[in-house]
């Protein structure tokens, strides 16, 4: 993976973080109104935000690319705050984080564990399934201090995902071509009991918010597509319809690569809506959410 395009990620994720400090908090003075399902399936989602990521730290200094160890540093940022968000959040609705669960503490061992490449696929599990879970939180409550928080984090998160593409496409280049597909499909395993396991233990939160663990779980398992072909560099899926989208060139570029969007549209699992995603980041920024249209990043 050339260095080039990590330095190109430095600075988006500093744009980000600019623009961050520039952007005033929620207002926490509001509250929030958050059943006893949300909260704690909240305070679950606040606990795997919240890990110290120096693991990950560690083994990207020692991969060698400055550039992709300092990106790293400022995904870490990010993660951070999105663990204040979400305390901020709770504590908008009378309640403390938790101090712990079952799931984070394996999925966290697994992490540790691994290797850079490996631990990254399992961190691609996890954000694939923030992704479905925050645009659930984010259209399903009925409450705007608590949409607010799923907005900004889903905006993030939707950055994430190509970021560590951009990685792992390098890192399944270089297994021998036989076994790029059989790693990648092992990956679509682990996303699919990743996916069961959050809705079985967040079902009800998930059906308060419009979500059925059937849906959930199809989505999810829906998503992997797009991720294992901005991996392997092969063209995104199109909608079944392959319905045409307005003309690339009266779209926005994006704004880091400076990239036209694709003159065809997949579609966004569980929302109805399709996703533009521009060319080399694949079903990545949605009109929702591009940065020429974002309050906050």
């Amino acid at each position: 993976m050339a260095a080039s395009e990590f330095v190109a990620w430095v600075r988006d994720f500093e744009a980000e973080r600019d623009r961050r400090g520039a952007t005033p908090d929620p207002s926490w003075e509001s509250g929030a109104r958050l059943s006893p399902a949300v909260r704690a399936s909240v305070q679950r989602f606040q606990l795997g935000e919240d890990g110290d990521g120096a693991n990950l730290i560690a083994k990207a200094d020692a991969a060698g690319d400055p550039h992709y160890a300092a990106a790293v540093r400022l995904f870490e940022d990010e993660e951070h705050n999105h663990a204040r968000l979400l305390a901020r959040l709770l504590a908008a609705g009378g309640a403390t984080t938790s101090a712990g669960h079952w799931s984070d503490a394996v999925f966290a061992r697994m992490r540790r564990s691994a290797g850079l490449h490996a631990e990254l696929l399992l961190l691609m599990v996890a954000e694939v399934v923030a992704l479905r879970y925050y645009r659930a939180l984010r259209d399903g409550t009925g409450d705007p201090l608590t949409s607010e928080v799923a907005r900004r984090i889903l905006a993030d998160e939707e950055r994430h995902v190509p970021f560590h593409c951009a990685r792992l496409r390098g890192s399944v280049a270089g297994l021998p071509r036989p076994l790029r597909r059989p790693v990648l499909a092992g990956w679509r395993v682990m996303l699919l009991g990743a996916g069961l396991v959050v809705a079985a233990d967040h079902g009800r939160a998930l059906r308060e918010l419009g979500v059925g663990r059937g849906r959930f779980v199809a989505d999810v398992a829906g998503s992997a597509g797009p991720v294992v072909a901005a991996i392997l560099g092969t063209d995104p899926p199109r909608t079944p319809a392959g319905r045409a989208e307005p003309a690339a060139a009266a779209l926005p570029a994006h704004p880091r690569n400076g990239c036209r969007p694709r003159a065809r549209v997949w579609q966004l699992p569980g929302t109805g809506r399709p996703d533009t995603g521009y060319e080399g980041v694949p079903g990545t920024l949605s009109r929702r959410t591009s940065r020429a249209e974002r309050t906050y990043p």
